[in-house]
């Protein structure tokens, strides 16, 4: 049995909302509280300049020429972490409870200078490595199949290295080993530069990898990178500097550790590098020229393009985060952080088709024009911070346009470029194709993808960031109303069909956009006599 109900007057209900109001406002107006304290290094000295932060947050300071440092903004009475980094020094940290004064923070220095004789981490979850960050991570299921992850064992990359079908059984020729057979290259400083460092880049076989090696581009790797040489005069890697050349390691000595990482506040073996977060770390991968003919060039692309003035960086796109919250398992001690200040290990590119599809966008107008329908096509780069495609020079994008009439039939084209010959199934067909396309300087043959040989650019129409190609295509209409349908494919293909067919390939078509479009036509007479005959 319900007992009665009370039922509030308006004048108490007011009261009660304007008493929870006031309620409100005390808690959001209750004062923050502040740190006070001093970061020294291990001898006792003052330390300028550190960022002191309250960790996981972004609340931060830096450290007075005393080394002294009042941080702000922490929830009084809460333990909270308070850490401080400077450059050369490992992060430290002290736990304390705000409002508190007289806190020392004492950062001890990272080992500085390259150890030749350390022997590499394996990323994988070895129980017999402990520190593999396979263990823990949570970037690792996500590197393990990525780009880097497989490029020490990626079949593509050695039926070209060797001139094989995609197998590596079947002999094909055609390959860096058949052009150069005494040689090894210098593909390793990109593709496995764990194995190619201590000026053994162009003494690395790709076939001769063993262990960590097979990683690719590992963890340990990338972590160990402490600077980039780049030129000061174009902001490009220097020439003939490929990869690993172009690279500064802090490998330390065999009894620590040392790692480099995008955080300030790890109490770890890790170091904070800011340079993890820049193009510039892509850099001596992702620019480089053959025989004085530029190749891989989506650095420079960037560089140029108008991203690095809104402060879009590689990283922002290929390492997006995914909305996790740690970095770190938090069963093995993770600790939950912004989800925007966590980068994936993704790393998405030319095999990611919905990456691809949110690269571009294509729009198409079609109208009669006498007695043919004009199509016109615009395919915008949006979203690239490169041209599209880029870097391999097998990448391609094929355009096709086409008009049928209502029964189905395809409408002759009138004017208008088609798909070059090397276009595929595509080819013939009204359209287009972006590429930048190679010329063998002893053969002539165009379009190559032996880049290791001499070759010439001998066009390129591929699209820069933010721009906008336009082709224009006119089709025979009939003389009669009739509703015409236009189709407009864009099409990304990672290497030229010859290549794809010989090699054995299994590299679909993505498509990258697709749009129909129907206009209705009346006839074209009645659309341009009474213009005759006024």
């Amino acid at each position: 049995m319900s007992g009665p109900r009370r039922i509030l007057s308006t004048g108490a209900l007011a009261l009660l909302v304007a008493g929870l109001g006031a309620l409100l406002v005390i808690v959001s107006a209750a004062p923050a509280a502040t740190v006070e304290g001093i970061v020294i290094d291990e001898h006792g000295a003052p330390v300028a300049g550190a960022v002191v932060r309250q960790r996981t947050t972004l609340n931060s300071t830096n450290t007075d020429a005393g080394g002294l440092f009042s941080l702000n903004g922490l929830p009084e009475g809460v333990t909270v972490t308070v850490t401080a980094w400077d450059e050369g020094f490992y992060p430290a940290g002290v736990e304390v409870a705000a409002p508190a004064s007289g806190i020392t923070i004492t950062v001890r220095p990272h080992p500085v200078g390259d150890n030749p004789d350390h022997q590499w981490y394996t990323s994988m979850p070895d129980p017999e490595h402990a520190i593999g960050c396979g263990h823990c991570m949570v970037a690792f299921p996500e590197w393990v199949t990525n780009a880097h992850g497989t490029s020490g064992t990626n079949p593509r990359f050695f039926s070209l290295y060797n001139g094989t079908d995609l197998s590596g059984t079947n002999q094909l020729g055609g390959g860096y080993k058949d052009d150069f057979p005494s040689t090894a290259g210098n593909c390793a400083t990109c593709h496995a530069p764990g194995a190619a460092t201590d000026d053994k880049f162009l003494t690395t076989d790709m076939n001769e990898l063993v262990g960590v090696e097979k990683e690719g581009v590992f963890c340990d790797f990338c972590h160990k990178v402490s600077d980039v040489y780049l030129n000061p005069a174009t902001g490009l890697p220097y020439p003939n500097s490929p990869g690993v050349v172009s690279m500064e390691l802090n490998r330390p000595p065999s009894d620590t550790h040392m790692f480099y990482g995008p955080y300030d506040d790890v109490t770890r073996r890790v170091s904070y590098l800011e340079l993890q977060t820049k193009s510039q770390f892509c850099a001596p991968c992702h620019q480089f020229s053959f025989w004085g003919t530029p190749i891989y060039e989506s650095f420079r692309e960037w560089l140029e393009s108008p991203y690095p003035a809104a402060g879009i960086e590689c990283q922002t796109c290929h390492m997006a985060p995914t909305g996790v919250e740690y970095f770190v398992f938090p069963e093995k001690g993770g600790l939950n952080r912004e989800q925007q200040r966590i980068p994936s290990h993704l790393q998405p590119g030319a095999a990611d088709e919905a990456f691809l599809q949110n690269t571009v966008s294509m729009t198409v107008d079609a109208q009669r024009a006498g007695p043919t329908l004009a199509v016109t096509v615009r395919i915008t780069n949006t979203e690239a911070g490169h041209h599209v495609p880029t870097d391999f020079p097998g990448r391609h994008m094929i355009l096709t346009v086409a008009a049928e009439d209502g029964a189905g039939l395809a409408l002759p084209q009138a004017s208008g470029s088609v798909v070059p010959d090397w276009g595929g199934a595509q080819a013939g067909l009204p359209g287009k194709a972006f590429a930048k396309v190679l010329r063998d300087v002893e053969t002539g043959e165009a379009p190559v993808v032996t880049y290791w040989k001499q070759a010439l650019i001998d066009s390129d129409n591929r699209i820069p960031a933010k721009a906008c190609d336009v082709s224009r295509y006119a089709f025979a209409a009939p003389s009669s109303g009739d509703t015409i349908t236009v189709t407009a494919e864009l099409l990304f293909r990672r290497a030229f069909q010859d290549v794809l067919d010989a090699r054995g390939w299994d590299s679909p078509d993505i498509t990258m956009e697709t749009e129909t479009l129907p206009v209705s036509l009346g006839s074209w007479w009645g659309v341009y006599l009474p213009a005759v005959l006024r």
